[in-house]
């Protein structure tokens, strides 16, 4: 800036700049009568020798002569002309240039032609330019405008044009906020000026380009670089837009499928798997979407080929406040109008897009009420996506949109119908699984007790906890067995591994713990048997699956406690399991010594049993390892934990059970988990009457006669007579083939016990006696007589017990 003059430097490119082209002027008989000094430098003239001659024949070569009367006839014509013309320079070498010529009228009248010329090289070049930048904006399909410093615009191209719907006249001298949503216009103009004030370019920006007064979303990619003048001025900013919002919208699809592909599936569980699909589709897909399962799915059965019965909510979310005025909520039983799009997907099991919905329709699937609250939303577009995996109809999923204005098209079908495909397969896995997981859970429940009933010598509770996710049922028990005397067995086992053949092989166990109880065995022997039979087990396990990769049975461990409430006396033996907790009646919990023994099915090694003395209203803790091992701790921790939860003054068995539970367990365990809490009595001394008979023929007598004083006592002169034959039977074979000495026990409970112990070991036997016998018929008398009788061997001798049923008037419930 000179002054106030303003200079325009000319671009170093333009070859008719007056630093790079030739001027020369022509009067009306083309006598040269003007000659630049740049003239003189392109073609060796100097103005002298110019000066006054014809520009035809000095400049122009014979051959040439007829090209310069077609230009001249043009110029005279059309008053100029630009083109290129040979010419001949002081040495005679013709040179290409081009010219543009213009006709100049003086004040006199007289006319005269202004030339300027330059190399046709350059000037052909130039062009080129000239015409590619006049396609940019006449051609091109990428946008692009320009700004001045300000960013108010001075050109667009008809790509720009078209996105925006204006015309080049009418962006001229607006601004970008003229056109755009206030948002999106000032993150492009802040944009813009940070280019222009460091004149680093931006490059392939991706931002909303949402234009005033138009409903969606549009997205654009922006480029934008700093026009610089040939001094190093600032003239402006280039922004090159493309409209990317179909690429956007590809692009985001994929994205929320890739992310569903992660979020759908992730449990077997049909309810969640549901509410994952809901998850993952709102609200990027849609604003609110519910699934709706076949009534069969949601229970974990086969559903019907056709797709018929009542269909379940399963899972529904919206990105609007209170849904359930709209939608059906959760664990609703319906169906669908024949006409409304959800049972048309159903019977064709074909997506149904319907773009332009109306929840008022009659075939729209809602009632009136939730009609009007859908109309009121602005509820206006509706996708049905039927559920099929495997040849089989499972339910659908519906989607609608009211906060996105836009509705639904072709590609969302897609979308939608690749999300229910994930979904479908991930649903009809978590129904199978559900169907296997409930038949194993009834085939374990079925194998495991019930309720027990009640025992004089313990009272119970017990808690059995399924192990949660993919894990599956296992083979984890309990037990609490009557036996003779008053006593009881309690039993605590764990199969190795889980499913169907742990389950399976856990019934076999626990119906060989009853009857090995039955037999009135040891701890350590009942272990022992239950050794050899998982070890058979084993084999046969084997020899089944040959060639067939299946879960293979190679253990079990178990724990088994016998408890006297005569003697209080309990008897413990473990095979490879943890040991029990008792709890004394001053609250105090404590892990006795207990050897562990090797797991059974190891075989071979020997089991070994403690007898602990035990107090009335001391609780024993029998568990399985699910309790006490877990992902956070170890199995000593856990140890711990459980002596820490089970100990203070004892409180009701029930809710120790819980407390423990709760304490030391997360909602789904990971394991089985198996416990039994069992708090010991002891019988009240008038109910118990033993003595000590000496091993002579007198003895049958004198027991008869004990019996039958004791059972005036008791007020059971009923069974006076028939007790005394039974004494009498059992005295005498133990003073004839055992020896001293001889006890004879009475136990008044539910029913009447009679007990005879003596020193020998071998075991009467029950036979049919022949006429010609003098002996053998007296055990047979003694089984007509009594309810139940046996034997059981202790380390050292054994004992005859038999149970009589008490009269009815005496009943029973109130006896323990």
């Amino acid at each position: 800036m000179t002054g106030s003059v303003p200079l325009i430097s000319e671009s170093p490119e333009d070859p008719f700049s007056m630093g790079r082209a030739a001027s020369v002027v022509l009067d009306e008989q083309g006598l040269v009568t003007g000659w630049s000094e740049r003239a003189r430098a392109l073609l060796g003239y100097t103005p002298d020798e110019v000066y006054g001659r014809s520009a035809a024949e000095l400049l122009v070569d014979p051959q040439d002569r007829g090209l310069v009367r077609e230009a001249t006839a043009v110029c005279r014509r059309d008053n100029g002309w630009f083109g290129f013309l040979p010419v001949r320079d002081r040495h005679g070498v013709r040179q290409h240039f081009g010219l543009r010529v213009r006709r100049l009228t003086r004040s006199t009248g007289a006319d005269e032609w202004f030339l300027v010329g330059a190399p046709a090289q350059e000037v052909a070049q130039w062009e080129l330019d000239r015409r590619v930048m006049d396609g940019l904006f006449r051609q091109s399909p990428i946008g692009l405008t320009i700004h001045d410093p300000s960013l108010v615009i001075l050109r667009i191209n008809r790509a720009i044009a078209g996105i925006g719907g204006i015309t080049p006249d009418q962006a001229r001298g607006h601004r970008i906020g003229d056109f755009l949503v206030r948002e999106d216009a000032e993150t492009i103009e802040a944009r813009l000026r940070q280019v222009l004030e460091t004149g680093a370019p931006m490059i392939f920006t991706e931002q909303p380009g949402r234009l005033r007064g138009e409903a969606g979303e549009r997205f654009v990619s922006a480029s934008a670089f700093r026009l610089d003048d040939a001094s190093g001025g600032t003239m402006g900013v280039a922004l090159l837009v493309e409209d990317v919002t179909d690429r956007h919208r590809a692009r985001r699809r994929l994205a929320m499928l890739n992310r569903a592909s992660k979020k759908i599936g992730t449990t077997l569980d049909v309810e969640t798997t549901a509410q994952e699909l809901v998850d993952a589709a709102v609200p990027g897909l849609a604003d609110c979407v519910t699934v709706d399962l076949l009534q069969a799915v949601d229970l974990g059965e086969e559903p019907l080929p056709g797709g018929e019965g009542l269909l379940v909510r399963s899972a529904l979310k919206s990105t609007a406040p209170y849904p359930e005025r709209v939608m059906y909520p959760v664990g609703t039983l319906r169906t669908f109008p024949p006409d409304a799009p959800q049972a048309r997907s159903l019977l064709t099991r074909r997506p149904v897009l319907v773009a332009e919905f109306d929840p008022e329709a009659p075939a729209s699937g809602l009632d009136p009420e939730q009609a009007a609250h859908a109309r009121k939303l602005g509820a206006h577009s509706l996708m049905v996506v039927p559920l099929t995996a495997r040849g089989l109809v499972l339910g659908l999923v519906c989607l609608w949109r009211y906060a996105v204005a836009e509705p639904f098209e072709e590609d969302d079908l897609t979308l939608a119908g690749e999300f229910a495909a994930l979904a479908a397969v991930s649903i009809d896995n978590a129904r199978r699984y559900t169907q296997q997981h409930r038949t194993a859970l009834a085939l374990q429940r079925r194998l495991l007790p019930g309720e027990f009933p009640l025992h004089p010598a313990v009272a119970v509770a017990h808690r059995y906890l399924p192990a949660g996710g993919a894990a599956g049922v296992g083979g984890d028990w309990f037990d609490v067995i009557p036996l003779s005397g008053a006593r009881v067995a309690l039993v605590v086992g764990d199969v190795v591994g889980h499913g169907i053949n742990a389950a399976a092989t856990m019934g076999r166990l626990r119906t060989a713990v009853h009857t090995l109880a039955d037999l009135d065995l040891e701890p350590d022997e009942v272990l022992s048997h239950l050794d050899d039979l998982v070890t058979r087990l084993a084999v046969e396990h084997e020899a089944w699956d040959q060639g067939v990769a299946s879960e293979q049975v190679v253990g079990a461990t178990c724990l088994y406690a016998v408890y006297n409430p005569v003697s209080k006396l309990c008897t413990l033996a473990r095979a490879g399991h943890p040991p029990p907790v008792v709890l004394t009646p001053d609250g105090q919990a404590s892990l006795p010594e207990l050897p562990a023994g090797p797991p059974l099915g190891l075989g071979g090694l020997p089991f070994e049993s403690v007898d602990l003395e035990l107090p009335e209203n001391s609780t024993l803790a029998l568990y399985t390892n699910g309790l006490i091992d877990g992902p956070r701790h170890d199995v000593d921790d856990g140890l711990t934990r459980l002596c820490d939860a089970l100990s203070g003054p004892p409180g009701p068995l029930d809710e120790t059970c819980q407390t423990i539970v709760d304490s030391l367990l997360p909602v789904r365990p990971a394991d089985d988990v198996a416990l039994l809490l069992a708090r010991t009595r002891t019988l009240d001394p008038s109910r118990v009457a033993t003595w000590v008979l000496p091993a002579e023929p007198t003895a049958p007598a004198k027991a008869r006669g004990l019996t039958e004083r004791q059972l005036v006592e008791w007020g059971l002169e009923e069974l006076i007579f028939t007790t005394e034959l039974i004494v009498s039977e059992l005295v005498t074979n133990a003073y004839r083939y055992a020896g001293d000495p001889v006890t004879l026990r009475l136990i008044h409970l539910h029913r009447l016990i009679c007990e005879v112990s003596d020193p020998s070991s071998t075991s009467p036997h029950l036979r049919r006696a022949r006429s010609t016998d003098e002996g053998g018929r007296g055990l047979m008398l003694i089984a007509q007589l009594t309810a139940r009788w046996g034997t059981r061997h202790a380390r050292e001798g054994k004992t005859v017990w038999t149970e009589q049923e008490l009269p009815s008037r005496t009943g029973s419930g109130a006896l323990f």
